[in-house]
């Protein structure tokens, strides 16, 4: 390929939410990713779209932090503690929201009471209606997002980083959704730009129900106080904003894929047949209960609107290549990892960094000639290399981390949800 081709390339990263796991599971996809395209430095890229906890890895990325410095500032521990992002930061209580719901209670129940005591014979009953608005008191989310806002601005605020859109030397867009209209808000576009980094974030990955919708003030695109959440509600990855950029890459990683249970029967190779380390067959998935159903529900819904997103982006941007990345449907370890784990970290970051590189050998054939296009190859030396791991081992007499209540309670919380998890299945 002409040098004048490779000096003009654009690429792109689009990154989709998945919780916390999900974040770390697109760090490791992407530390395997840099390695093995030699020339292709993934916090230089033209362009970076994120979502939810893609999000977060987006905005450190387009910041300059490289996908190995973002494995040592959320997955190790052992980055520069200026940069250091703990998980128990995900999972602080939302105290605030939750003593400003009681305190409405008392005036809802008087608003309840009245209503009941004013219905009439011929009236239709207004049970339902004193219900409906008791829901008033119901918090919206169960963890604050103040902590980890607190914790984003100071990590992009370091020297070389900024948490203003308008002063990154790259394209960042954070999506999130507006909630009283449904429609997608992407902060880093002109007219979206005024918002901090960190409060943009922390919108985008606003899950309802685990946090409360984010207020943002101001701005010509949205006037006024509007409040947002998971911008995963409107669509999966919203690579579009990078090809409407004109991209001639664009990269994605998409961490939730529904789980096949059915290709474990008589598998080889690890599983044996078994839903992960400790887990009985499982000849359906309804066996696993409630949690198990609706994770399957949801990554099933997500993942078809990614792959309609995809099939529509060939017709309305047929000059540019789409590269996604995401697990086997066949490998229970993500599905199977608790979104609250700790202590799973670690070893989910890893497996994926390992599977990533062995989808990168399965599908190097068809994937050299979309490189090349682009002036990237793949480092087969690198790929074929078995000594290649994300994480070292812990050293001897190495400092342990400080046993700080909140993360000490996650691990706990950890333990207990494990043995429970173990249970579900009948054997």
């Amino acid at each position: 390929m002409p040098a004048a081709k490779r000096r003009s390339r654009r690429v792109g990263l689009a990154l989709a939410g998945g919780g916390p796991l999900g974040a770390m599971h697109e760090i490791g996809t992407l530390v395997a990713l840099e390695e093995a395209l030699p020339g292709l430095a993934i916090n230089e890229l033209d362009g970076y779209v994120g979502v939810s906890a893609g999000a977060l890895v987006a905005a450190g990325l387009a910041n300059g932090m490289t996908p190995r410095q973002l494995c040592a500032a959320f997955i190790e521990g052992d980055g520069p503690p200026g940069d250091r992002v703990s998980p128990s930061l995900f999972f602080r209580p939302a105290l605030g929201e939750h003593a400003a719901r009681l305190a409405r209670l008392p005036g809802l129940l008087a608003h309840a009471a009245a209503a009941l005591a004013r219905r009439g014979p011929h009236g239709r009953s207004t049970w339902l209606v004193a219900l409906e608005r008791l829901g008033e008191a119901v918090p919206t989310g169960l963890f604050s997002q103040a902590p980890l806002r607190a914790r984003l601005q100071s990590v992009f605020s370091a020297p070389g980083r900024t948490d203003d859109f308008r002063a990154l030397a790259r394209r960042l867009v954070v999506v999130a959704t507006d909630l009283d209209s449904g429609t997608a808000a992407p902060f880093g576009l002109p007219g979206w730009d005024d918002v901090p980094i960190s409060q943009a974030v922390v919108a985008s990955a606003a899950l309802p129900g685990l946090f409360p919708p984010v207020p943002i003030d101001g701005g010509p695109a949205h006037p006024g106080r509007r409040w947002y959440v998971d911008g995963a509600l409107k669509k999966t990855l919203h690579a579009r904003v990078l090809l409407d950029m004109g991209l001639d890459l664009v990269l994605c990683l998409n961490p939730l894929v529904p789980f096949d249970a059915g290709a474990l029967k008589g598998r080889q190779g690890g599983t044996d047949g078994r839903l992960g380390s400790g887990h009985e067959p499982i000849p359906s998935l309804v066996r696993g209960g409630l949690p198990v159903v609706l994770s399957q529900t949801f990554r099933t819904l997500i993942h078809s609107r990614l792959e309609l997103g995809l099939h529509g982006y060939e017709t309305s941007h047929p000059g540019a290549d789409i590269l996604l990345f995401e697990p086997d449907r066949r490998d229970p370890a993500l599905f199977l990892a608790n979104i609250f784990s700790y202590s799973q970290r670690r070893s989910l970051a890893e497996h994926a960094y390992q599977r990533t590189r062995a989808d990168l050998r399965s599908r190097r054939g068809s994937l050299r000639p979309v490189l090349a296009r682009h002036g990237l190859a793949l480092d087969d030396a690198v790929l074929d290399d078995p000594q290649r791991r994300l994480l070292a081992g812990r050293r001897r007499g190495a400092a342990r981390e400080p046993a700080r209540p909140a993360a000490a309670a996650l691990r706990r919380l950890d333990e207990v949800l494990t043995d429970l998890a173990r249970q579900l299945p009948p054997a």
